[in-house]
């Protein structure tokens, strides 16, 4: 009788294959050589990383002394992270900057894998998107105010949330990666909220007609961000069975498993809920003021497109190809910069060296607290009433955040001169600034900020 002692005594270590092992070989009454032989010939394979990185295209020029130190860690990173065995190709856009360890996938890198789902390269907030809705000819002022009395931004969720429609949640209950009291909390009591860092509500006025749009950025909160923990420590389960070299963050979850097949499942409901989660504020937000839009439509910037057996991860840019996008209007993406700068509607397509995406946003070229310590010199409110002048900039924790304002991003000239250059997508129209909410620096009203200054 073989048993798993009898495939440890061999030499083999415990997974889930013995169990299909142990009833082949019991019911064949395999035993010795041609049982070593059947358990090799159907054990899991050693990958091992490439022993050079694939080659990858750079769609980025430095122009500054800051984005050369910047494109150098990105093009560093790049080099490390394209030994990924799974990977076919890869490009990265001129909003890049890199992000955790060397080897991660820097924001504004894409890569395609074959037959694999990488979850680090999706990250926690996964399916980040912009939506917009057409206001027609009404005062920015008076869409702006009406979405600041219905949106939601800082942690948690809210008080009284959005319904979370049945059908949803039914389906995100049958799956099982998303079947649990955590993930249906989150799903349920973040509907409707905008988290922090660089999410915003935007309003400005279409170059081309005049009329007022409204777009939101932000995620899937603690929906997507819970299914990411859940992905994280599958894909390291396979890494150790599969391809222990492999750097930890670049772990994967084959796509030919049943796991695989679960969470590209879980994916397609988190994008759902989403789209979803920017829904309800647009509608919230017109049927308040009873006016009737005149069009809406969304895109992901931060998500895992499928093509065939390739799983095109792209963090931080945005797909033009419609074959990403399912829910496609006429082609439009939208690419949003800084609070002072133009929202881009832009259309494009494939080209080799772009591989079906657009840069996501202007991006940075340091980070925030570098940002802060180089205006260290100025106030708060100095550096706010120089950058936001003209503008209705509001945070809605009631806090500057400085790491938010303009001079915190790359020069957003330079990114739309690279986008032509590098034929990155073309832009159809502009949606030109009028004023924004994000969260502020909502830290510092935080209970566990008060305790310690208490101390």
């Amino acid at each position: 009788m073989i048993t798993g002692k009898t495939l440890i005594k061999l030499g083999f270590k415990p997974a889930k294959w013995f169990r299909d092992v142990i009833e082949h070989a019991n019911t064949h009454g395999l035993e010795g050589q041609a049982l070593v032989s059947y358990v090799e010939s159907i054990r899991p394979k050693l990958v091992e990383p490439f022993d050079k990185p694939l080659d990858y295209y750079q769609n980025i020029r430095a122009e500054s002394v800051e984005e050369t130190a910047n494109v150098e860690q990105v093009l560093k990173t790049m080099e490390l992270l394209m030994r990924t065995p799974t990977l076919v190709k890869g490009a990265v856009m001129p909003d890049a900057c890199p992000t955790g360890a060397p080897g991660q996938i820097p924001v504004g890198g894409i890569v395609a894998a074959k037959n694999a789902i990488h979850p680090a390269m999706h990250s926690a907030d996964i399916c980040c998107s912009v939506m917009m809705t057409n206001f027609g000819n009404v005062d920015p002022k008076v869409i702006l105010d009406a979405a600041h009395s219905i949106t939601h931004f800082g942690p948690g969720g809210r008080a009284q949330p959005f319904k979370l429609p049945k059908e949803l949640k039914d389906r995100i209950k049958a799956n099982r990666l998303l079947n649990n009291e955590r993930s249906l909390t989150f799903a349920k009591s973040h509907l409707g909220t905008q988290g922090d860092g660089n999410h915003f509500l935007f309003v400005g006025q279409s170059e081309n007609t005049g009329e007022t749009i409204m777009v939101t950025h932000h995620g899937s909160r603690g929906f997507g961000a819970n299914l990411y923990s859940t992905g994280i420590k599958l894909a390291e389960y396979f890494r150790k069975e599969i391809s222990p070299k492999t750097l930890a963050k670049n772990a994967w979850i084959p796509y030919d498993t049943e796991e695989g097949k679960q969470y590209w499942e879980a994916l397609q409901l988190v994008r759902e809920w989403t789209k979803l989660n920017h829904r309800v504020l647009h509608q919230a937000t017109y049927e308040k003021l009873g006016i009737e839009p005149l069009d809406n439509f969304w895109n992901e910037h931060n998500f895992v497109f499928k093509e065939d057996d390739l799983f095109y991860h792209a963090k931080g840019a945005t797909p033009l190809d419609d074959k990403f996008v399912p829910d496609s209007k006429e082609g439009l993406r939208l690419i949003p910069l800084n609070m002072s700068e133009p929202v881009l509607i832009v259309k494009g397509e494939t080209t080799e060296n772009n591989l079906g995406f657009a840069p996501h946003g202007a991006g940075r070229d340091i980070s925030r607290s570098q940002h802060k310590r180089n205006n260290s010199h100025r106030t708060i409110e100095q550096l706010f009433a120089k950058e936001t002048e003209g503008l209705d900039v509001r945070f809605f924790s009631r806090h500057i955040d400085i790491s938010e304002l303009p001079s915190a991003y790359k020069n957003a000239k330079n990114v739309q001169d690279q986008m032509k250059e590098f034929n990155l997508g073309n832009v159809v129209d502009k949606v030109l600034p009028y004023g924004c909410i994000m969260a502020g620096d909502w830290e510092k009203d935080a209970p566990w900020r008060k305790k310690k200054a208490l101390r």
